[in-house]
Protein backbone atom coordinates (compact mmCIF):
# COMPACT_ATOMS: atom_id res chain seq x y z
CA UNK A 1 0.00 0.00 0.00
CA UNK A 2 2.97 2.76 0.85
CA UNK A 3 4.54 1.76 -3.26
CA UNK A 4 1.40 1.98 -4.12
CA UNK A 5 0.56 5.79 -2.24
CA UNK A 6 3.98 6.82 -3.76
CA UNK A 7 3.17 5.93 -6.93
CA UNK A 8 -0.50 7.77 -7.08
CA UNK A 9 -0.35 9.83 -4.76
CA UNK A 10 -3.09 11.84 -6.30
CA UNK A 11 -5.08 8.73 -7.46
CA UNK A 12 -9.52 9.64 -7.58
CA UNK A 13 -12.59 8.94 -9.68
CA UNK A 14 -11.48 9.63 -13.38
CA UNK A 15 -15.47 10.98 -13.84
CA UNK A 16 -16.08 14.20 -14.18
CA UNK A 17 -18.93 15.71 -12.16
CA UNK A 18 -19.72 19.03 -10.04
CA UNK A 19 -22.32 17.61 -7.84
CA UNK A 20 -23.22 14.39 -5.78
CA UNK A 21 -26.34 14.15 -8.55
CA UNK A 22 -24.04 14.33 -11.47
CA UNK A 23 -21.69 11.93 -10.10
CA UNK A 24 -24.45 9.32 -9.22
CA UNK A 25 -25.50 10.02 -13.06
CA UNK A 26 -21.98 9.14 -14.45
CA UNK A 27 -21.51 6.33 -12.08
CA UNK A 28 -24.73 4.71 -13.66
CA UNK A 29 -23.24 5.54 -16.97
CA UNK A 30 -20.43 3.96 -16.09
CA UNK A 31 -21.85 0.26 -16.46
CA UNK A 32 -19.70 -1.71 -18.75
CA UNK A 33 -18.43 1.30 -20.26
CA UNK A 34 -15.04 3.27 -19.55
CA UNK A 35 -14.39 6.53 -17.51
CA UNK A 36 -13.41 8.52 -20.53
CA UNK A 37 -16.59 7.04 -22.59
CA UNK A 38 -18.99 8.42 -20.09
CA UNK A 39 -16.51 11.71 -19.67
CA UNK A 40 -17.30 12.23 -23.27
CA UNK A 41 -20.80 12.17 -23.20
CA UNK A 42 -21.28 13.71 -19.82
CA UNK A 43 -19.47 16.81 -20.92
CA UNK A 44 -22.69 18.05 -22.69
CA UNK A 45 -25.06 16.14 -20.83
CA UNK A 46 -24.00 18.06 -17.51
CA UNK A 47 -24.52 21.32 -19.44
CA UNK A 48 -28.32 20.78 -19.46
CA UNK A 49 -28.49 18.87 -16.22
CA UNK A 50 -27.70 19.70 -12.90
CA UNK A 51 -30.14 18.22 -10.92
CA UNK A 52 -33.17 15.01 -11.24
CA UNK A 53 -35.98 17.76 -12.32
CA UNK A 54 -33.30 18.78 -15.38
CA UNK A 55 -33.29 14.92 -16.37
CA UNK A 56 -37.39 14.62 -15.87
CA UNK A 57 -37.90 18.13 -17.83
CA UNK A 58 -34.93 16.18 -20.58
CA UNK A 59 -37.18 13.36 -21.04
CA UNK A 60 -36.63 9.75 -21.95
CA UNK A 61 -36.24 10.19 -25.44
CA UNK A 62 -33.90 12.82 -25.01
CA UNK A 63 -31.74 11.55 -22.81
CA UNK A 64 -31.64 8.05 -24.67
CA UNK A 65 -30.46 10.35 -27.63
CA UNK A 66 -27.81 12.21 -25.37
CA UNK A 67 -26.28 8.56 -24.11
CA UNK A 68 -26.52 6.47 -27.30
CA UNK A 69 -22.98 6.25 -27.94
CA UNK A 70 -22.50 4.41 -24.81
CA UNK A 71 -23.60 0.37 -23.87
CA UNK A 72 -26.82 -0.30 -22.81
CA UNK A 73 -28.55 3.12 -23.51
CA UNK A 74 -31.61 2.75 -23.29
CA UNK A 75 -31.36 0.41 -20.34
CA UNK A 76 -29.55 3.33 -18.60
CA UNK A 77 -31.72 5.87 -19.85
CA UNK A 78 -34.61 4.38 -17.71
CA UNK A 79 -32.39 3.56 -14.50
CA UNK A 80 -31.51 7.67 -14.19
CA UNK A 81 -35.19 8.76 -15.11
CA UNK A 82 -36.69 6.21 -12.39
CA UNK A 83 -33.89 7.03 -10.07
CA UNK A 84 -34.83 10.85 -10.68
CA UNK A 85 -38.00 10.51 -10.19
CA UNK A 86 -37.32 8.65 -6.92
CA UNK A 87 -34.65 11.29 -5.43
CA UNK A 88 -37.28 14.18 -6.59
CA UNK A 89 -40.67 12.88 -4.74
CA UNK A 90 -38.29 10.96 -1.82
CA UNK A 91 -35.67 12.74 -1.16
CA UNK A 92 -36.42 16.48 -2.28
CA UNK A 93 -34.44 16.00 -5.01
CA UNK A 94 -31.32 15.23 -2.42
CA UNK A 95 -28.55 12.07 -3.22
CA UNK A 96 -28.39 10.36 0.13
CA UNK A 97 -25.86 9.32 2.21
CA UNK A 98 -26.12 5.71 3.17
CA UNK A 99 -25.31 2.33 1.47
CA UNK A 100 -29.59 1.23 1.84
CA UNK A 101 -30.57 4.11 0.60
CA UNK A 102 -28.20 4.43 -2.57
CA UNK A 103 -28.36 0.31 -3.24
CA UNK A 104 -32.40 0.92 -3.28
CA UNK A 105 -32.30 3.20 -6.35
CA UNK A 106 -32.45 1.77 -9.97
CA UNK A 107 -28.94 1.20 -11.81
CA UNK A 108 -26.99 1.37 -8.84
CA UNK A 109 -25.19 -1.11 -6.63
CA UNK A 110 -23.05 -2.45 -4.34
CA UNK A 111 -19.98 -0.55 -6.06
CA UNK A 112 -21.48 1.73 -7.34
CA UNK A 113 -22.85 2.55 -4.39
CA UNK A 114 -19.34 2.51 -2.86
CA UNK A 115 -17.85 4.84 -5.33
CA UNK A 116 -20.56 7.52 -4.04
CA UNK A 117 -20.35 6.93 -0.81
CA UNK A 118 -16.29 7.16 -0.70
CA UNK A 119 -15.85 9.97 -3.20
CA UNK A 120 -18.91 12.14 -2.20
CA UNK A 121 -19.76 11.62 1.16
CA UNK A 122 -16.12 10.58 2.54
CA UNK A 123 -17.71 7.23 4.24
CA UNK A 124 -14.66 4.30 4.14
CA UNK A 125 -16.04 2.29 1.16
CA UNK A 126 -13.99 -0.43 -1.20
CA UNK A 127 -15.73 -0.24 -4.62
CA UNK A 128 -14.36 -3.38 -6.29
CA UNK A 129 -14.48 -3.41 -9.79
CA UNK A 130 -12.65 -5.40 -12.61
CA UNK A 131 -9.09 -3.59 -12.27
CA UNK A 132 -9.30 -3.55 -7.88
CA UNK A 133 -10.15 -7.59 -8.57
CA UNK A 134 -7.55 -8.24 -10.85
CA UNK A 135 -4.73 -6.39 -9.27
CA UNK A 136 -5.71 -7.51 -5.82
CA UNK A 137 -5.83 -11.35 -7.36
CA UNK A 138 -2.15 -10.65 -8.79
CA UNK A 139 -1.16 -9.69 -6.09
CA UNK A 140 -2.51 -12.55 -3.30
CA UNK A 141 -4.62 -10.01 -1.69
CA UNK A 142 -7.33 -12.59 -2.02
CA UNK A 143 -8.47 -15.70 -4.38
CA UNK A 144 -12.08 -14.14 -5.06
CA UNK A 145 -13.78 -14.49 -8.07
CA UNK A 146 -16.72 -12.84 -6.45
CA UNK A 147 -16.43 -8.50 -5.86
CA UNK A 148 -18.19 -9.20 -2.70
CA UNK A 149 -15.45 -12.11 -1.46
CA UNK A 150 -12.45 -9.74 -2.63
CA UNK A 151 -14.54 -6.59 -1.03
CA UNK A 152 -14.63 -8.66 2.20
CA UNK A 153 -10.62 -10.11 2.21
CA UNK A 154 -9.81 -6.33 1.41
CA UNK A 155 -11.50 -4.87 4.34
CA UNK A 156 -10.15 -7.10 6.71
CA UNK A 157 -6.67 -7.04 5.32
CA UNK A 158 -6.96 -3.26 5.42
CA UNK A 159 -7.22 -0.33 8.19
CA UNK A 160 -10.65 1.50 7.23
CA UNK A 161 -9.28 5.08 6.49
CA UNK A 162 -7.17 3.22 3.63
CA UNK A 163 -10.48 1.57 1.95
CA UNK A 164 -11.15 4.69 -0.62
CA UNK A 165 -7.71 5.41 -1.23
CA UNK A 166 -6.73 1.44 -2.18
CA UNK A 167 -9.57 1.49 -4.34
CA UNK A 168 -8.47 4.40 -6.57
CA UNK A 169 -5.30 3.15 -6.62
CA UNK A 170 -5.28 -0.20 -7.44
CA UNK A 171 -7.49 1.11 -9.96
CA UNK A 172 -5.12 3.78 -11.80
CA UNK A 173 -2.45 0.58 -10.95
CA UNK A 174 -4.63 -1.25 -13.15
CA UNK A 175 -5.22 0.46 -15.71
CA UNK A 176 -1.93 1.99 -16.07
CA UNK A 177 0.16 -1.14 -15.22
CA UNK A 178 -1.39 -4.35 -14.14
CA UNK A 179 -3.41 -4.53 -17.49
CA UNK A 180 -5.66 -7.52 -17.82
CA UNK A 181 -3.67 -8.05 -21.14
CA UNK A 182 0.42 -7.62 -21.10
CA UNK A 183 0.87 -6.72 -17.86
CA UNK A 184 4.07 -4.10 -17.49
CA UNK A 185 5.71 -6.06 -15.31
CA UNK A 186 8.86 -4.97 -15.25
CA UNK A 187 8.03 -1.26 -15.21
CA UNK A 188 6.09 -2.53 -12.59
CA UNK A 189 7.08 -1.12 -8.65
CA UNK A 190 5.60 -4.37 -7.08
CA UNK A 191 6.66 -6.77 -9.26
CA UNK A 192 9.66 -7.87 -6.14
CA UNK A 193 6.52 -9.09 -3.66
CA UNK A 194 4.21 -10.07 -6.82
CA UNK A 195 3.70 -13.63 -6.66
CA UNK A 196 2.11 -13.72 -10.49
CA UNK A 197 4.71 -11.73 -11.90
CA UNK A 198 4.92 -12.39 -15.68
CA UNK A 199 8.74 -11.44 -15.57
Amino acid sequence: MRLLAEEYPQAKTALQYTNPFQLLVAVILSAQTTDRQVNRVTEKLFSRVQGPADILELGLSALEEQIKSLGLFRQKSRQIMETSRILLEKYGGQVQGTREELESLPGVGRKSAGIILSTVFHVPALAVDTHVARVSRRLGLTEGNNPYVVEEDLCLLLPKDLWSLTHHRLIAHGRKVCRAQKPLCDNCVLSPHCPKCFL
